[in-house]
Parts: structure tokens; sequence; C-alpha cells
């Protein structure tokens, strides 16, 4: 029995969709930008007119907008929200949808360990993991190329990927140790994603409130935030050694409550 192919045979229409979604994404966020240059309208200035707070709810600020670059960097959160929810219910749905289609008699009659079976599922995760990553990636250069002006961008986009793979990574470990704990696997995916969006809630809080600062350790969003990294240029080891930390513990309890709970079958 190989776990991992048949994973990956199962989520390959799923994979396809959301790469369609964030092309698509990434295209109708560029196109936008193309359109006010076509109009000769300053973005900046558009964006200007928008009270200061709604701008920094939105992480609208600390880019330039006049650029391609820097607009592709006010898309990127949007981006990194899609990642996120992708993720959370690909990690959720790997570990408890045996349960839910009551197919746990499948792993029960072969001879596979559990922690043989878990390790296929995640390989297969994060292999779909990398790929909506990578497409991301080629989408991100090819329309921010399009619409460039000759203003070197390759290092943002490659820095804010990494941040993106990370996010990924993290949301995508959460929504497994949220399955392998539960016992309601019908509910998994919901819980995983309503933790995914509570710490988006929660990136919002943060930059409406700067006494709040101290609650941006809680939410993986402010990790790998865009105007942070265009600016520094490289990524915050505080926040990698965190988010290391927040994945190997959400893995390593997934696969000591997976082995040891009992299946439904």
């Amino acid at each position: 029995m190989n776990v991992f192919l048949r994973e990956m045979k199962a989520h390959r229409w799923g994979l396809v969709f959301w790469s369609l979604g964030m092309v698509m994404m990434i295209y109708s966020g560029m196109a936008k930008y193309g359109a006010y240059e076509a109009a000769d309208e300053s973005v900046a200035v558009i964006l200007d007119q928008i009270p200061g707070a709604v701008q920094a709810v939105f992480g609208m600020t600390g880019f330039d907008l006049t650029s391609a670059a820097g607009f592709f960097g006010m898309l990127f959160l949007y981006l990194a929200v899609m990642g996120a929810v992708h993720a959370a219910l690909l990690g959720a749905h790997l570990i408890a949808k045996e349960e839910r289609d009551h197919t746990s008699e499948f792993l029960y009659a072969k001879p596979a360990s559990r922690s043989r079976v878990l390790t296929g599922k995640l390989l297969a995760g994060l292999v779909n993991i990398i790929v909506l990553n990578m497409v991301a990636a080629a989408s991100s250069f090819y329309f921010v190329e399009m619409f460039n002006k000759d203003e070197p961008f390759g290092s943002d986009i490659v820095l804010l990927m990494i941040g993106l793979f990370f996010l990924q990574v993290i949301f995508f470990a959460i929504g497994a140790a949220v399955a392998g704990t539960s016992h309601k696997p019908k509910s998994a995916a919901s819980r995983a994603t309503s933790i995914m969006f509570g710490t988006f809630l929660l990136f919002y809080v943060v930059n409406l409130d700067e006494d709040l600062e101290f609650l941006k350790y809680f939410t993986p969003f402010k990790y790998f935030e865009a105007s942070a990294l265009m600016t520094d240029g490289a990524l915050d080891p505080v926040f990698v050694a965190l988010s290391a930390t927040i994945v190997v513990l959400a893995i390593a309890g997934t696969y000591r409550a997976y082995s040891a709970r009992d299946l439904a079958i």
C-alpha cells in the first residue's frame, strides 16, 4: 500500500482548483494595478484618501505603491490567507477523512503501522503545499513582470514566497493536529479554519492598536508580514524559530494522538 500516492491521487483535482484560484487572485490583483497605471491614476494618491486606521488594519502601509512590486506586497496578505485556508483544510482532511468517510477499515486491513500511514499522508500534504507555493511563485513573477517598469523585484517575491511557505506549513500542521486529536472528524476542518481565521482577526487587532503589539507572537500572519519582509530584506529569525517550534509540536502531537486513539470504523 502506498499511502502517499493514494493521497496525491485523491487530492489532485483539489490542488488543480486551488492552483487556478491562486493564479486568478494574483492576475486580478496585478490587473487592478495595471488599470490604475493605464488610466494615469496614482495608486498612492487613491489610497491616501482611505483613513490611516483602515490602511493599517488591512495591511496597506509600508509599501511603495507606485511600483508593481510594492502593489504586489499589498496583495500578498490575501494570498497568504488563501494559502493558509488551503493548508488548514488539507491538514484536517488528510487525517480525519478515514473516520469521516467510514473507511478506517482500509487502514486496519493493511500491513502498515499507523505511523507509516500518517507519514505518507503528511508527505502527500507537504507536496501539495509545495506545488501550490510554486504555482504562486511562478504566477507572481510572471504577472509582476507584466506590469513592472524595469525595477528590481525578484528578491522581494522570493522572500515573500518563503514566508508564504512557512505560513502554509504552520497551518497545515495545526490542521493535522486538530484532526488527530479530535473525536469528531466531521468538525475537524471547521475547527482548523476557525483557528486560522482567529489568528487572522488577531492580525487586524494588532495592526489597529499599537499597545497590543505583544500579541503579534500569537498570529503567524505577523511573522511574515509583507511590509516587514520587503523593508528588512530578510526573515526574522525569532519568528522563524517560533514557526519551527509550532510545526514540530503540532506534528509530534498529531503522531502521538493518532497512534493512541481508537479509530472509528
